[in-house]
């Protein structure tokens, strides 16, 4: 049995479970709640398990061999036991941080006995020999993916597309002895496909000595999360694929735009896709004091923490929306203008539409050091010339029906070079799923460069350069779906009533800005007001 059966397999269960009133989203955590447990006991009847053992009373054995409704209660008081350390005496028999943390505040939302008894059953079942001989982290990895498919959970926002992952992995080329660091770590992708790339590269880190081995399993690796349950199916994530972590694990529970953030220490290299839209509550989530420039747009703060944290000549890749790149207000123009002084800007990689799980999302790929080549320490005019790829133009349309994969990422990472710096010698000049009769000139390139005076004297100091025409501008036929297209809509004027709602504040007219937001949540039938 594959990898691959087995997820279909364990995934099916959940149109049973539906009827218990368990959604797609919270399926996974439930499986990763009873996972854990069965892993455990795998692990420890293999002889490969030293550390992060359950107590007497939580282990496998002890749910396999009930039923009915005592099988139902001993799982609740397994999951109190392992959320908070103590079993129904108050006696400490929990001591693992890592244990505690991915039973924090553990609940079933299952009722019916049965249900539990067909999730345990179908784990007995599985051929877990056969999984670990292909990973069982892939598995794992397979039910988050197909659980952020699945739109109605809301789960997208955590997955990032494992191509994109991939194909920027093997751009920025994370070598063994650095620091690397997800400030939204999700579930954990960048992260693992970091570790694997090293792996690769070190022969499961056999190559390393056993000091350096340590290193990477346990400091190597630092994300942040916000979400206790996101952080619990990474951390699983993690660990599954031999990820260790320090006593909090790979992934630590905060906000990366509070104090979490502003006690993390600099790192040599960053991967991170900031979750999408506007903070709740705006700048109240964004409490961080030793950020220059203030805003209230989440990936503007992100952006400022990522160039940042990073040591001189270190490398960051991060995914952004549009609106980062053309945002036209006091801080938006500060950030660009800052990381384009601080780091070398060296390429920005246009995203087709339809990779996120989000319709309508636009975004990029943001590449840049941390001072330059002759110079890391540098802080002032770093950015020379930005390189720009647009696979977005012209291109299909993707989704489920036509998945975004590796090869439509290749002729990127061919121009993009072999140094991981951005500094390999590059040529304008690249013309990959253009139309057969299209003119192979610069003008329908996918791939050119701008010079920093440009940027600054011909687009204000936007970043958001495109110059391909769209073939299908006028064709009506080849529009993207109504769902997109609308949701494209409401996303660009969100970002517009956002700057207008901060213009008001500006000006000192908060209370005008109240009235028309409350009267905009009057006509979007928003019983608590509208926060933009």
């Amino acid at each position: 049995m594959t990898n691959n059966d087995i997820v279909q397999k364990l995934w099916n269960l959940c149109d049973v479970l539906r009827d218990d009133g368990i959604n797609y989203s919270d399926y996974v955590t439930e499986l990763v709640l009873l996972l854990f447990i069965k892993m455990e006991f795998e692990n420890t009847e293999a002889g490969l398990l030293n550390k992060h053992k359950l107590p007497e009373g939580c282990r496998w054995g002890d749910l396999n061999a009930k039923s009915g409704l005592n099988l139902l209660n001993d799982y609740k008081r397994i999951l109190l036991t392992l959320s908070t350390g103590k079993d129904l005496e108050g006696k400490p028999v929990v001591t693992d941080p890592l244990i505690l943390a991915i039973y924090n505040d553990a609940q079933t939302r299952l009722r019916e006995p049965r249900h539990l008894e067909q999730l345990i059953k179908t784990l007995d079942g599985i051929d877990w020999f056969s999984a670990q001989k292909d990973g069982l982290g892939d598995l794992y990895e397979g039910l988050l993916e197909k659980n952020a498919n699945e739109t109605k959970s809301g789960a997208g926002q955590y997955f990032t597309p494992r191509a994109l992952i991939d194909s920027i992995v093997r751009c920025i080329k994370p070598q063994a002895g650095e620091t690397i660091q997800d400030p939204a770590a999700g579930t954990a992708g960048f992260l693992i496909a970091a570790d694997k790339y090293i792996r690769d590269a070190t022969d499961n880190l056999i190559d390393l000595k056993q000091k350096d081995r340590d290193f990477q399993i346990h400091n190597a690796f630092i994300g942040v999360e916000l979400v206790p349950s996101t952080r619990r199916l990474a951390l699983m994530n993690c660990l599954l694929h031999g990820m260790e972590g320090d006593d909090e694990g790979v992934v630590h529970l905060g906000n990366a735009l509070g104090d979490t953030g502003k006690s993390l220490h600099k790192v040599d290299v960053v991967l991170a896709n900031p979750p999408f839209g506007t903070a709740k509550g705006g700048e109240a989530s964004i409490t961080r004091d030793d950020l220059t420039y203030k805003t209230s747009n989440k990936q503007l703060a992100f952006l400022q923490h990522i160039y940042r944290t990073l040591k001189p000549g270190g490398r960051a890749a991060v995914v952004l929306p549009d609106n980062v790149l053309f945002e036209n207000t006091d801080a938006g123009l500060s950030i660009r203008r800052d990381l384009m002084d601080k780091c070398n800007l060296h390429t920005i990689l246009r995203l087709p539409t339809g990779i996120f799980y989000a319709a309508g999302v636009k975004t990029n790929v943001l590449f840049f050091t941390k001072g330059t080549e002759k110079n890391p320490k540098q802080e002032e005019g770093c950015t020379k010339n930005v390189w720009v790829y647009d696979l977005r133009t012209n291109m299909s349309n993707f989704g489920k029906r036509t998945p975004f994969g590796e090869q439509h990422l290749k002729p990127f990472e061919k121009v993009f070079g072999k140094k991981a710096d951005g500094t390999s010698k590059r040529t304008e000049g690249e013309w990959s799923f253009m139309d057969q009769d299209a003119d192979f000139n610069l003008e329908n390139s996918r791939w050119r460069s701008f010079t920093r005076d440009y940027i600054r004297d011909t687009k204000g100091d936007s970043l958001d350069i495109s110059w391909l025409k769209d073939n299908d501008s006028v064709d009506a036929a080849s529009l993207p779906e109504p769902d997109v297209l609308a949701a494209e809509a409401m996303s660009e004027l969100t970002e517009a009533l956002r700057e207008l709602d901060g213009l008001l504040a500006a000006l000192g007219a908060g209370d005008q800005a109240k009235v028309q937001k409350d009267l905009l949540a009057e006509v979007l039938g928003l019983g608590d007001g509208v926060k933009v």
